[in-house]
């Protein structure tokens, strides 16, 4: 299915503290790092409109589309926070720190500027849906975010059977490219066959998120069940996921499992706060809302937040896209440049 909603009558709700997400009800898009400037913001809608997947083409669904106005910030930066040698510079930092031992692990993230081409944003969604049907795909624009459209393979939370107590998370990192007769893989196969080799790098890579989500959802007293990894795949790209099914105790509301979860190895790093502080240090450019969650919060008694991935930030003077990669202390610079080029590129192909 695909949801427009659209808030008119008043500002969306904005707030630097995830634990005011209680009771809350609307479209959610939080930053990767919550700050005055950048909150996350509650989008309550006055309409949606909803039409099944296959009737996208539908004229009154393009019409509503067509007819809304974008708010577009300029995204253009100094060409010097985009370019291979930025990219190095960060990337010796942080292998420095991976090093010494002053974090296990960190994910490294820059940008790429591409000029304006004038393609309308909802046009970009339409094609977005179609080319990405295993992913959730939002564009969101606000007048304190600007507009993004981005179509992300992994769940940050959700809750089950329209449950307060039942909810469902994954650890989704490690990422191959899909090549020649590899592009025919299934997600599932349906002779349940999967066929694709992962290194141990990436397989570590994966170990360590799902250790890390698993610990979460046990220091807040659930009863957690895990199953996987198994290869899940997100365009050309495919990645190793394990689920994560968590029953608590009812007195965790949403606020607070997200503000645990949130962020996790698979964007961030281990020590979570450690690796943060070093990406703040090293990072040539701002992540913004790339890295950060949004979706539907408590809407008909579900909630369904997905960590903003394979982002583009549309603006007044072009099209910035955002990309990282998992560093480890065996990682090597140009294989992690080259996966970043490999997630651009699919909010790149778009334009």
């Amino acid at each position: 299915m695909a949801t427009l909603m659209i808030q008119q009558r008043k500002d969306a709700v904005t707030s630097v503290e995830l634990s005011t997400l209680n009771g809350e009800s609307g479209f959610l898009l939080s930053p990767f790092m919550l700050t005055t400037e950048e909150p996350c913001i509650l989008i309550a809608p006055d309409e949606c409109y909803t039409v099944p997947f296959d009737q996208l083409s539908n004229a009154d669904w393009q019409q509503r589309l067509g007819q809304l106005e974008p708010c577009l910030h300029a995204c253009g930066t100094s060409q010097d926070e985009d370019g291979r040698e930025a990219y190095h510079k960060a990337f010796s930092r942080c292998y420095e720190a991976l090093c010494e031992g002053r974090v296990e692990k960190v994910v490294l993230a820059r940008t790429s500027f591409e000029p304006l081409r004038r393609h309308a944003p909802y046009e970009m969604f339409l094609q977005a849906c179609r080319d990405y049907p295993r992913m959730f795909v939002a564009l969101v624009s606000t007048s304190v975010s600007g507009t993004w459209l981005m179509a992300s393979p992994e769940l940050l939370l959700e809750n089950e059977q329209q449950s307060s107590n039942r909810w469902h998370t994954m650890a989704l990192a490690g990422t191959m490219r899909l090549e020649g007769e590899q592009l025919q893989f299934d997600n599932p196969r349906q002779d349940g066959v999967q066929d694709i080799r992962w290194s141990q790098k990436n397989i570590q890579e994966q170990r360590l998120v799902a250790t890390y989500v698993r610990q979460c959802l046990q220091r807040l007293d659930a009863e957690v069940e895990e199953t996987g990894p198994f290869t899940k795949r997100a365009a050309d790209l495919v990645h190793l996921c394990s689920d994560f099914h968590a029953v608590t105790n009812g007195t965790k509301a949403v606020g607070e499992i997200v503000a645990s979860l949130h962020p996790t190895p698979a964007v961030c790093g281990l020590p979570k706060w450690e690796a943060r502080e070093l990406l703040l240090r090293s990072e040539p450019a701002s992540r913004h809302f790339y890295s950060g969650f949004c979706g539907p919060l408590n809407i008909d008694s579900q909630t369904k937040l997905f960590v903003s991935l394979r982002c583009m930030e549309i603006g007044s003077d072009g099209y910035r896209l955002y990309a990282g990669g998992g560093l480890l202390k065996d990682s090597v610079e140009e294989q992690e440049w080259q996966e970043t080029e490999a997630k651009m590129q699919t909010m790149r192909r778009l334009l």
